[in-house]
């Protein structure tokens, strides 16, 4: 199979160009939007739920900070920089988690929408830059993208490893947005664990592969039945997820 329709059938890329936007995505939107595309396997529809997703926070001056798991080139994590500098809210600290080497072990539960065992995905791609399961991105490129942005340097926290060993973090506090795009189920469960009691009330929680990865969507079925948690996940596009953590 041809690499762009290994990259469409595991929805890992947005097939878009420039101009191939919803009719209610707004200009500065959009702007934003291609300004980070080529840092991000991301869809459009979920860096706009993101973008915006900031924006509510910020207009509803919900306190805490931004986490993220699982980076790659820091393409959202750029997204969420420029909203905020746009805002003129920069004292909230943005926590990066990322192996910078490429993704962890998978279990049995980590199956594609189509039916492909993450292990056997991993194992016919080679560990590098270019693969889409993969996704290997080098800690300096990050840290340079992020840069970019003009983002406060010392509110950029990069925390190198895998989830399971780097949480739970004492030097964090109150979140206000916690986005996970680890894949896999073991990982995405750790994080929820130790980082959804964290979430304030009103803030907002992103799973980017709810949809897409069966270990995902299993983690998090099972952590809101465990803890009985009313939560509602919205759709935001095939495999994104978006609720805001209701107050009580």
């Amino acid at each position: 199979m041809a690499p762009l329709q290994r990259w469409i059938r595991r929805g890992r890329g947005a097939v878009t160009t420039p101009r191939q936007y919803p009719p209610d995505f707004d200009g500065p939107t959009v702007a934003l939007i291609e300004r980070v595309r080529s840092y991000t396997m991301t869809s459009p529809e979920r860096l706009w739920a993101l973008i915006h997703a900031v924006d509510h926070l910020v207009r509803h001056e919900i306190r805490g900070d931004y986490v993220e798991c699982g980076v790659w080139r820091g393409g959202s994590s750029m997204a969420a920089a420029l909203a905020l500098i746009a805002r003129q809210d920069t004292a909230r600290t943005l926590h990066l988690y990322d192996t910078f080497e490429g993704m962890t072990a998978p279990t049995a539960y980590d199956r594609s929408l189509g039916g492909d065992s993450a292990e056997t995905l991993l194992a016919s791609e080679a560990r590098s830059p270019d693969s889409p399961t993969w996704c290997v991105a080098d800690e300096a490129d990050v840290r340079r993208n992020l840069a970019s942005t003009g983002y406060p340097g010392s509110r950029i926290r990069f925390v190198r490893g895998p989830v399971e060993q780097t949480l739970p973090d004492p030097a964090l506090g109150p979140i206000a947005l916690l986005r996970l795009d680890t894949d896999w189920y073991a990982s995405t469960r750790h994080e929820l664990d130790h980082l959804y009691p964290l979430l304030v009330p009103g803030g907002v929680l992103i799973i980017d592969d709810y949809g897409h990865w069966e270990g995902a969507r299993r983690a998090v079925d099972e952590y809101l039945s465990r803890h009985q948690l009313p939560l509602f996940l919205q759709r935001i596009d095939y495999t994104g997820r978006m609720a805001i953590k209701p107050a009580v």
